[in-house]
């Protein structure tokens, strides 16, 4: 039995997330159906990250294992012929047996798009805010979560970890002139995290909260310290590192 490897990309507006569910449309059930029929054969596709309803990928990797024969240039041709609009396959290859696309992942990079200005295209892969934003105040917090922290105070309530800690690589806001981006590259993230932690930052670059605010939510381990989470359709998984 082989283990072939995916590299995705999908708008998340119409889907309830990454990962199947009964309440709606996601990009595993798409997917898999996708592959079933090409391959006539049940398929289960293992995602490298849960993204939340609304969240897009332009990097997201998944793996699959199964018995035909089919060469990847011919899955990558069958499987885009079958797939809706808002999914492509962008690569597709064999892997070792051994290959996790969750569990053999090393990291993750994501970035959060905000516009300042009214944009009519790529809008569903924007925040708009119409406000002043104070970027240098927003690139201190940022700069205050590189290294290993506990984020509790960025997760959502119900969510089952073992712990709250993440080593962050990279946290940067960068403007190009409307658009102001969050990169943040990290070797975990918490459910909801990056959208907590942008809502955050937001607020204080609005002057909602001062920068002194920002250790103290992150020391206090509770949500409702934090501020609102950044709607979903601002986020994109950009790129899973192995």
């Amino acid at each position: 039995m082989r283990t072939v490897k995916l590299l995705l990309e999908y708008d998340g507006t119409d889907f309830v997330g990454w990962q199947y569910q009964t309440n709606g449309r996601s990009v595993q059930g798409i997917l898999e159906q996708a592959l079933s029929d090409l391959l006539q054969e049940s398929v289960r596709v293992t995602g490298a990250g849960r993204t939340d309803s609304g969240v897009h990928a332009r990097g997201q990797v998944a793996h699959f294992k199964t018995n035909a024969v089919m060469k990847p240039r011919e899955l990558y041709r069958g499987l885009n012929g079958l797939l809706p609009e808002d999914v492509v396959v962008r690569w597709v290859d064999d892997v070792d047996e051994a290959f996790h696309a969750r569990y053999s992942a090393k990291g993750r990079r994501y970035c959060y798009y905000v516009s300042q200005a009214p944009v009519a295209l790529n809008r569903k892969q924007r925040w708009f805010v119409g406000h002043p934003l104070d970027l240098a105040a927003m690139q201190r917090c940022a700069d205050a979560i590189v290294g290993e922290h506990d984020f509790q105070a960025f997760c959502k309530v119900e969510s089952n970890v073992d712990h709250y800690r993440c080593v962050i690589q990279t946290s940067r806001w960068v403007r190009n002139g409307d658009d102001v981006t969050f990169e943040i590259v990290g070797n975990r993230f918490l459910h909801g995290m990056v959208r907590a932690l942008v809502g955050t930052m937001v607020e204080i670059g609005r002057g909602y909260r001062g920068v002194g605010d920002f250790p103290v939510i992150m020391e206090s381990r509770d949500r409702t310290q934090a501020g609102m989470s950044a709607p979903a359709q601002g986020l994109v998984l950009e790129e899973v590192l192995y």
